[in-house]
């Protein structure tokens, strides 16, 4: 079969374009890579394209998924032989069943979508539609999350995507070489005076390695908090595909360490499926009882290191107060820092009048506000200007 390799070679680029925007590494030598070895490749044989551009597109299993999603999607008219010959895009038949859903890959699909349409119109609607979609989404960050309808949750979904926590560095006691700096090293400097054949003007200095503390988040996932638990795991997924030192457990009747299912590179599955395998997820609350099997089973493992404990509970708990106070207690000696996020600091006129809020209050250092977008990405600021000592206990 006789192909026109201008126009296909501009369809494989579209597919390479992508994958990338489905969060795969691609880059134009991908693209270059797959045109050379489709050279090579009986175009007749879809299953022989599909394999080819699977090995030099592929990097890891969890992208496999991915990958078959879109070059069903792209290329999915069952006429093969004859799409390559009209080298025009994929249009969806209805004789083919519909691949599985993946969010990722329906993102990059819209954002592709929006970029065509946007290039199609003129510059001053374009500027006029650009305004109007920054300032809707400026005031999407401030809604409270428990008011958001399904599309503005849609939309702000992929905002929370999108942000990153500053999270601040603390000093360690370990040194690097330096350029400058107030802590000479007197060895590097001789060592380099003595190869320099006697120079002593130029100084070499060390300095200490900084890193970020680690982070135990505990969240949870009662009804009264199932909106902004959701909103908080997508900012805990972020933070893990970036590498933080993050540790997730999930309470409401009992304990679940959600760490490692966060790992999955989709976060719409990896929290749908902890939606449907955590039992107790938008159930009741025990918070004293699931404190204490943290301190009993996870605390001496994980709160090493000065790290910080982030508690994501709105307080509302009217059992075993007795039992919480003392557990609350026992956190508090066993984390460097612990920060409250209680999405009830919502209500300007917020006061501790519940049991649970009274018996958590006194052992934090800091409660802030956890209910919208704003509020959430303010946390890691607070974080680095956060001090030590319980007394400084406020809240926004």
């Amino acid at each position: 079969m006789t192909i026109t390799m201008e126009p296909f070679a501009r369809n494989v680029v579209h597919f390479v374009r992508l994958l990338r925007g489905a969060g795969l590494g691609m880059s134009p030598a991908h693209a270059v890579d797959a045109l050379d070895a489709l050279r090579f490749v009986d175009l007749d044989r879809r299953d022989d394209v599909r394999a080819t551009l699977a090995c030099l597109l592929v990097h890891a299993s969890d992208e496999r998924d991915i990958f078959d999603a879109a070059f069903d999607l792209f290329w999915r008219d069952p006429d093969w032989e004859g799409k390559l010959r009209a080298l025009l895009l994929p249009k969806v038949k209805s004789g083919m069943p519909p691949p599985k859903r993946n969010n990722r890959l329906a993102d990059a699909l819209a954002t592709r979508a929006a970029a065509s349409k946007t290039q199609a119109a003129e510059s001053k609607p374009e500027e006029a539609h650009a305004r109007i979609t920054f300032s809707a989404q400026e005031r999407l960050s401030h809604r409270d999350f428990d008011t958001l309808t399904a599309d503005e949750w849609r939309t702000l979904r992929h905002q929370i995507r999108a942000h990153r926590m500053p999270l601040a560095t603390e000093p360690t006691r370990r040194l690097k070489a330096a350029s400058h700096g107030t802590r000479a090293d007197l060895k590097a400097s001789a060592r380099h005076a003595v190869r320099s054949g006697g120079d002593w003007t130029v100084w070499k200095y060390r300095a200490a390695v900084e890193r970020r503390p680690p982070l135990v988040l505990l969240l949870d996932i009662s009804g009264s908090m199932s909106a902004y638990s959701r909103a908080v795991l997508y900012f805990c997924h972020a933070l893990l595909q970036s590498r933080e030192r993050l540790q997730v457990f999930l309470f409401g009747t009992r304990l679940t360490n959600a760490t490692r299912a966060l790992r999955e590179r989709d976060p719409d599955v990896a929290i749908a499926s902890l939606g449907q395998n955590v039992a107790d997820w938008a159930g009741g609350t025990r918070i004293g009882a699931t404190l204490a099997e943290f301190n009993r089973r996870w605390a001496r493992r994980v709160l090493s290191g000065r790290a910080t404990v982030l508690l994501v509970t709105d307080g509302l708990d009217h059992e075993a107060i007795d039992v919480l106070d003392a557990e609350m207690q026992r956190l508090r000696r066993f984390a460097h820092r612990l920060v409250w996020l209680n999405p009830l600091l919502r209500f300007a006129d917020f006061t501790p009048r519940a049991r649970g809020v009274r018996a958590i209050l006194p052992h934090v250092d800091a409660m802030l506000a956890a209910h919208n977008l704003d509020s959430l990405c303010a946390v890691g600021a607070e974080l680095a200007a956060l001090s030590r000592h319980t007394g400084d206990t406020k809240w926004n």
